[in-house]
């Protein structure tokens, strides 16, 4: 097992290499950059944009040097913290990101919470009862959840509580609260407004977990492993928790490697929607903006996540299932 972390880890290294590279070439492909977005826009709003500065900026952050050394210092720059410079917000990448990451960090995580509390017990029982009213009605509501987009079920929402309530459910906390420091009141704002994106963003998520827990739940219980430990009068519940409960958490576990880099995107069309301050829209406007340096840096963030999410997962399902063994070619 050791060896095989070691193994992966050291693999890690050419394969974020490779993507920082890809990145970077898919961010350069779009003609133009940042600068001539942004004067081509000041023209249309019949504006004149400062040249002398614009040629300055692009000097300093080496926009008149090839394109390898400008990957070259914007790699190099990871090593040292420095993750570039946004042009759109005119700030160094770490200081844009700021209350954003975290923010998104805790919606994200919550809604993962709520899903997995949500879809564990609710997927046990409809395996448990199958064809039973209980499991077509569940069924019935989980397809209804899969079935409704989260920004179209953000909308409907967001009508209601004007209509009903006269108030807006939008943000991630009130208006007054936002770009100032943490405080008990900024705090219990944030509670208070979470609850919303967390029930839009997990409604989807646990219709879909509770479908596929349900079917490789059913899956497990009919092997012959368990006929066998009923047949030696187990208890059903040490039954169900024994092994087939096991067996049946492996695309949970299997997930990892997706739901880290999800936690810091985040749904981007119902942050759009519901006005979050979340990293999700602002990775879609810096990529809009051609704000290379933010979408690069936001890409790489998601990539590293992805890599060490994958590697978290395959050591924990070989952990989880006894049937998994990490370098078995090798030991036979």
């Amino acid at each position: 097992m050791l060896r095989y972390i070691l193994w992966r880890i050291l693999a890690m290294i050419p394969t974020l290499f490779l993507i920082s590279a890809l990145v970077f070439t898919i961010i350069e492909l779009p003609p133009g950059d940042y600068f001539e977005s942004y004067v081509s826009e000041l023209r249309a709003m019949g504006e004149q944009a400062d040249l002398a500065e614009i040629e300055i900026l692009k000097a300093r952050y080496g926009f008149d040097q090839p394109m390898i050394i400008r990957y070259v210092h914007w790699v190099g720059g990871f090593f040292v913290g420095d993750f570039g410079y946004s042009f759109e917000y005119r700030l160094p990448v770490s200081e844009v990101v700021g209350d954003r990451l975290w923010l998104t960090i805790l919606l994200s995580t919550v809604t993962i919470i709520f899903t997995w509390l949500l879809a564990f017990p609710i997927g046990i029982y409809s395996a448990t009862h199958q064809y039973s009213w209980g499991d077509y009605g569940l069924t019935f509501l989980g397809l209804i959840g899969i079935a409704i987009p989260n920004f179209m079920l953000a909308l409907i929402m967001m009508y209601f509580a004007n209509i009903w309530f006269g108030t807006s459910i939008g943000g991630m906390m009130a208006r007054e609260f936002l770009d100032q420091p943490m405080s008990w009141a900024k705090a219990a704002s944030i509670a208070e407004h979470m609850w919303i994106p967390v029930l839009i963003i997990g409604t989807a998520g646990t219709a879909g977990m509770v479908r596929r827990l349900r079917a490789n739940l059913l899956d497990e219980l009919q092997k012959q492993y368990v006929v066998t430990a009923r047949a030696k009068g187990l208890h059903p519940l040490r039954i169900l928790l024994k092994y087939p409960l096991r067996m049946a958490l492996n695309f949970f576990i299997s997930d990892i490697g997706s739901i880290l880099p999800a936690i810091i995107s985040g749904a981007e069309v119902t942050a759009i929607v519901l006005s979050l301050e979340t990293t999700g829209p602002m990775l879609i406007k810096a990529l809009q903006s051609q704000d290379m340096y933010l979408a690069g840096s936001f890409l790489m963030f998601l990539a590293v996540l992805t890599v060490i999410g994958v590697l978290v997962s395959d050591i924990a399902l070989a952990l989880l299932d006894p049937r998994i063994r990490l370098g078995a070619g090798s030991s036979k």
